[in-house]
């Protein structure tokens, strides 16, 4: 686990160096003091999230429509009443809720948790939400000149609830090393992807990727049942090649999706034309089982289709 107690150093650097352990801020948090964190949404993410923090030290505040949610943490945190309440009593506010609709809710209009922010509040949206959503409450906080970072994470909520959340944040340089401290207690890496909004379309990029491999997975499971083979066994293979094999970053090596020119190194572009070939050898195989068997398998056939493409050759070669 990558959080836990916050160090002095990390401390120093973010709050001052005479930080007094526990000491409730006024207002906003200084130098010298720990800040009030704020949690809204207390579900399968923001439920890990608020006791990781707990765990770090933080001051905490939790909001939820649900009673049993804050029920949790009322011993050990104040539990607010409204969303604008948590905000008046907290230096940064983490935002956790399910989808644009809350998190407008939340945050937007003349009751919403923005009007609601202080000179140094610092909000933190971890909801995953279309980038219209992000757009419209980045423009809503620029003008009343409150700083939002928008934080994709990922992990799941067995990250979330050890404090090894993997989060992808966007917006200011300034704010999200104000917040270091914050992000220290709740993953065990922290990447800035780059200005607001860069943060949730990496989130959208990652899931992407987990949910076109669950699509692989599936056809995968429909190509061995037609063909006689336990699909628990199969998943006992998959589980104990993965790790040998690796995922989808093994790929994801270079600055740009473009096809290699004439200037890349000729033995990346070799190697890289040799591993197209055994991909299209593999899934034709594949293609020519599911066809005895009278499986249809659209997401193979396109990514026998689409292989040059992944493996940087452009269609150049099959």
């Amino acid at each position: 686990m990558a959080g836990g107690i916050i160090t002095a150093s990390i401390s120093d650097r973010i709050w001052g160096r005479d930080r007094v352990p526990n000491q409730q801020p006024s207002g906003g948090a200084g130098p010298g003091t720990v800040p009030t964190v704020g949690v809204i949404g207390l579900g399968s993410i923001g439920e890990g999230v608020a006791s990781s923090l707990q765990r770090g030290g933080f001051p905490l505040v939790v909001c939820d429509v649900r009673s049993e949610a804050t029920d949790k943490f009322k011993d050990g945190a104040t539990v607010a009443v409204s969303p604008s309440d948590l905000v008046d009593r907290s230096d940064v506010v983490v935002v956790a809720v399910v989808n644009d609709e809350q998190v407008h809710s939340v945050l937007s209009g003349p009751d919403g948790g923005l009007v609601a922010a202080g000179d140094s509040t610092t909000f933190i949206i971890v909801s995953t939400i279309s980038a219209p959503c992000v757009q419209a409450i980045g423009a809503e906080a620029a003008a009343l000149g409150v700083p939002v970072l928008d934080c994709g994470v990922t992990g799941g909520p067995s990250a979330a609830a050890t404090g090894d959340l993997v989060c992808m944040v966007g917006g200011d340089p300034a704010v999200i090393e104000r917040a270091g401290a914050v992000f220290d207690a709740i993953s065990s890496l922290t990447v800035t992807m780059g200005a607001f909004g860069a943060g949730l379309a990496a989130k959208l990029a990652r899931n992407l990727i987990t949910y076109g491999s669950w699509l692989a997975a599936y056809e995968a499971q429909l190509l061995a049942e037609a063909a006689g083979i336990s699909l628990t066994q199969l998943a006992q293979v998959v589980k104990a090649s993965d790790v040998h094999i690796g995922g989808a970053s093994r790929l994801m090596f270079r600055p740009t999706v473009a096809p290699f020119t004439d200037e890349d190194d000729t033995g990346l572009v070799d190697a890289m034309r040799a591993g197209a070939s055994l991909a299209h050898k593999d899934l034709r195989a594949a293609l020519e089982l599911a066809d005895s068997l009278d499986v249809e398998l659209p997401m193979a056939s396109m990514a026998d289709q689409r292989c040059d493409d992944v493996f940087g050759l452009g269609g150049a070669a099959s």
